[in-house]
């Protein structure tokens, strides 16, 4: 008796489950982030393999779509944000690798580095602003091309998800531009570094923790700068480029470049 309550009762949590699965991948959410049924519209048949081919050939085609609609290549004041905020980040990627050959992230040579390089290096000075107003203009960029899109309503259905996804890349941007700020290890970097750490201290719970972690110990020193240096020459642009990767392949799903609505 027991036995078969047990057994009755395994069976209504199975189907309760089953359909709070169906009704999950029914939502608008689960549409958001999925495209159920896509793969098979392109005639492959459903495997892991296949599903990556159709991911990478989307980024792809996005570069180079077949077709585009009218207002994306309409001129306008709000004219390819998106695609200028990428080319700075090309841009700063190429200017950023230039800097590396002639920056030692320490305490005592960093500051001597910055100077030799503005002052010695054959268009150092050049390369350096370059890279420092790219910053600067590479933040203004994305902050415009989230406020266009937000008037425009294009973070309405079926585009929250990439919304989200465009929200983690301005968060990373400023992420970027604040690391690169600290790396010449000057007084305004150092009162930069004071400020912002003791503010992470502030995080609930974990804070002490977060703080100890990005200052490389009890206080600001040499692990500071070079926690902050990887940072932001590895850790923030390799995140960065896979989210950019899925912002562009959503943008294709979603139907191309969104228009006002």
């Amino acid at each position: 008796m027991a036995k078969t309550m047990s057994s009755g009762g395994n069976q209504k949590l199975q189907e309760r489950m089953t359909k709070l699965w169906a009704d999950t991948q029914g939502s608008q959410a689960w549409n958001s982030i999925f495209r159920p049924g896509s793969i098979f519209r392109k005639g492959y048949s459903d495997s892991p393999r296949n599903r990556s081919y159709v991911v990478m050939n989307s980024v792809l085609y996005h570069l180079h779509p077949v077709k585009v609609k009218r207002h994306a290549v309409k001129v306008s004041y709000t004219l390819c944000l998106g695609g200028l905020s990428f080319f700075l980040f090309i841009l700063l990627t190429v200017t950023g690798i230039f800097l590396m050959f002639f920056y030692r992230p320490t305490a005592a040579q960093a500051w001597g580095d910055i100077y030799q390089l503005q002052t010695s290096v054959t268009f150092g000075l050049l390369v350096r602003n370059m890279h420092r107003w790219g910053a600067h203009l590479m933040v203004l960029s994305v902050f415009l091309h989230m406020a266009r899109v937000f008037y425009h309503g294009a973070y309405k259905a079926p585009r929250e998800f990439n919304w989200v996804i465009g929200v983690i890349l301005l968060t990373l941007t400023l992420l970027l531009s604040f690391t690169g700020y600290l790396l010449p290890w000057d007084q305004l970097a150092l009162w930069a570094v004071t400020v912002g750490t003791n503010m992470m201290g502030y995080t609930p719970v974990f804070g002490q923790q977060v703080r100890f972690v990005l200052l490389g110990g009890g206080e600001i020193g040499s692990n500071t700068l070079l926690r902050w240096y990887v940072l932001h020459v590895l850790f923030f642009p390799f995140v960065t480029v896979i989210f950019m990767a899925i912002h562009f392949w959503r943008v294709r799903k979603d139907g191309g470049i969104s228009g006002p609505l």
